[in-house]
């Protein structure tokens, strides 16, 4: 063999040797990391959709529009809250678009979906909503995140509010279907474990927003108060109808958070004086909240809200953990560790991270005052789920 020739292979040699070393972290330097997002963009959920969509991008957006060092493609699935189409979406999202990361869903019944597709695909899996405590409880998988709470944190938080403010008997009232009953469930049980009891459940077709029956049946068994899970469009239409009732003054209206975050202009009058437990309000006085709500309403020219910032808590988490690992995504054990290290200086207060990869923060009991969702005071603090049947 001519030496030129040897030469040649030798180099041919080495440079197979570098592209080797060089995979596959190196290799993805220039190319974007793959963000799903598969959150309702139309229907009674889709403003719910937005803001999570806005919130995820600004935190990502003060990063220079970067993870790791890698720039970021988006790509989007209408989820529709439909949980019939949640596995064709998430096998569209996980192995034709052969994204990094599933951002969703806002829908519990669609979550319930994903998190099953989810065991099947290594695709980390981040959910920035739906409180259905299987998907970090029962259904629970290395490769499943949550960034918002469950169903547990808020309503059986306020079940021991509502015994402590003097109220012994209680009618609840949600859509029927899985994050309504579960809300309900975990309502009841903080409520009767101190001591209350629980007079009635309605449980409302999915997603039904005609009431006057069920106001109707509240106002003849005249309950000490009401608790009641629903959000987005159907929480406008409850509330406006309990105060059309005339319910509001005699029947105190209780509620998971979400009765009130998002809603609050639609509702107008008839949200004051409501009180709710969330994981946040944007009255929240922290130097994070402050430059959170200001920075939204200047880039979006729209009000921040519980939604919106748990799509920036799943953006900024995205930034922390891809920071740490140099942007690698092919590493998806090394990825793992380094999200369920994330400690953030949340909008919210301080969140970490449990061994099911669910949120531990705080819990604050509001009431709707001039228009705006006030602390009264921290419920909980530094509240972990449960996590019922996890076993990682």
């Amino acid at each position: 063999m001519k030496r030129s020739s040897v030469k040649n292979t030798m180099f041919g040699i080495l440079g197979l040797a570098a592209m080797a070393a060089l995979s596959p972290a190196a290799a993805q330097d220039k190319d974007p990391v793959k963000v799903g997002l598969m959150l309702p963009y139309s229907g009674t959920y889709a403003a719910l959709g937005e803001a999570i969509t806005n919130g995820l991008k600004l935190a990502i957006q003060e990063n220079n529009n970067e993870l790791g060092g890698r720039p970021v493609e988006y790509v989007v699935v209408d989820s529709e809250a439909d949980a019939s189409k949640s596995p064709q979406n998430m096998s569209q999202l996980t192995k034709g678009d052969k994204v990094d990361f599933v951002i969703g869903p806002v829908h519990s019944g669609v979550a319930m979906g994903m998190v099953k597709m989810a065991r099947q695909t290594d695709a980390i899996t981040i959910i920035p909503n739906a409180g259905l405590a299987a998907a970090t409880g029962q259904l629970c998988r290395p490769n499943v995140f949550r960034t918002s709470f469950t169903m547990w944190q808020n309503a059986h938080t306020m079940g021991k509010v509502a015994y402590d403010r003097g109220h012994r008997n209680i009618a609840t009232i949600s859509w029927n279907y899985a994050g309504g009953k579960e809300d309900l469930a975990a309502f009841e049980e903080g409520f009767t474990e101190a001591g209350g009891e629980i007079m009635n459940q309605m449980l409302v077709p999915f997603p039904q927003t005609e009431f006057q029956s069920y106001l109707t049946e509240i106002a003849s068994m005249k309950p000490d108060a009401v608790y009641t899970f629903f959000a987005g469009g159907g929480a406008v239409k409850f509330v406006k109808d309990y105060h059309a009732a005339g319910l509001k003054d005699s029947v105190p209206l209780l509620g998971s958070g979400f009765l009130t975050d998002g809603t609050l202009q639609a509702q107008g009058e008839a949200a004051e004086g409501v009180l709710t437990t969330l994981h946040y309000a944007v009255t929240l006085d922290n130097e994070a909240n402050r430059h959170f709500v200001e920075a939204y309403s200047e880039e979006f020219d729209a009000r921040a809200d519980v939604y919106a910032v748990q799509g920036y808590d799943t953006g900024k988490m995205l930034v922390q953990a891809l920071g740490k690992t140099g942007g690698n995504t092919a590493d998806k054990e090394g990825l793992i560790k380094a999200l369920e290290g994330v400690k953030l200086d949340s909008p919210r207060g301080p969140v970490s991270f449990s061994s099911a990869h669910h949120p531990i923060q705080n819990i604050y009991l509001r009431e709707v005052k001039d228009g705006r969702n006030v602390v009264i005071a921290t419920a909980a603090e530094a509240l972990a789920d449960p996590a019922r049947g996890c076993s990682m």
